[in-house]
């Protein structure tokens, strides 16, 4: 892990850009955060859409996990932002949109290229840089997740033993795969769902959090699209977290 810049912002987070290869991320810490303090850790998960574009909204939750006493971190997704192109998911995801603009149903075949591959490269990923964050000092377990691609948090919960909490999004298309999978998930789960998200199946949305295999596992559903989750589910997620990772 090489952190290339350092800043501190107005509420006395530290927000540090690093790359671990040719993976970039952020790792945002509290103030309180010292060797004799380590601080649990989040992993903000996002959509490939390149961390420039998500950063206002990714350094709007590492503030509030800070608030609470959590460091937090992401990083680049394959085949996003400046890293190299990927032909083949844009293949997939060229093929997506040209499904959904013919308002025709979006078949497994195009759901699995586009998702399968990312998580097949982003997981490791996650776990090659949650190697280099819990080496730190001053970040310590336990370690949750937050976000989407949700088919991402599913797998890494169900190989990661360090991950012990998650709140996971529901705005992306889910493989059948993934479904599966998702029995062998046990930790306790938080899921965001927009009721009207224009993006998602929400019949997949709703047979994904059955599937799950948590004895805890809470839906919140909300009216509204995609980017319109109320902030009073931001905060019950951000209170979900602090349970049970302090």
């Amino acid at each position: 892990m090489r952190f290339t810049s350092e800043q501190r912002l107005d509420d006395g987070v530290c927000e540090r850009p690093f790359t671990i290869g040719e993976i970039p991320g952020i790792l945002w810490t509290p103030a309180s955060a010292s060797p004799s303090a380590s601080a649990p850790l989040i992993l903000l998960g996002h959509p490939p859409l390149g961390l420039q574009r998500m950063y206002p909204r990714l350094v709007a939750r590492a503030r509030r996990a800070a608030a609470d006493g959590f460091a937090s971190a992401t990083i680049e997704l394959p085949g996003s932002g400046d890293r190299p192109r990927w032909p083949a998911v844009e293949q997939a995801r060229a093929d997506l949109r040209r499904t959904m603009s013919a308002g025709r149903r979006v078949g497994d075949e195009v759901v699995d290229a586009l998702v399968l591959p990312l998580v097949e490269r982003a997981v490791p990923e996650w776990q090659t840089a949650l190697d280099a964050l819990l080496s730190l000092p001053e970040i310590g377990g336990p370690v949750g997740y937050s976000g989407g691609v949700i088919s991402i948090g599913v797998r890494l919960a169900v190989v990661e033993p360090r991950v012990s909490a998650a709140v996971l999004f529901a705005g992306s298309f889910v493989p059948r795969a993934i479904l599966e999978q998702a029995r062998r998930v046990t930790i306790p789960l938080h899921v965001l769902l927009q009721w009207d998200d224009e993006a998602n199946d929400r019949q997949s949305a709703l047979d994904l959090f059955d599937a799950f295999g948590s004895q805890e596992k809470t839906l919140h559903a909300n009216m509204g699209g995609h980017t319109g989750v109320p902030e009073f589910a931001g905060e019950a997620a951000a209170g979900f977290l602090a349970r049970h990772l302090k």
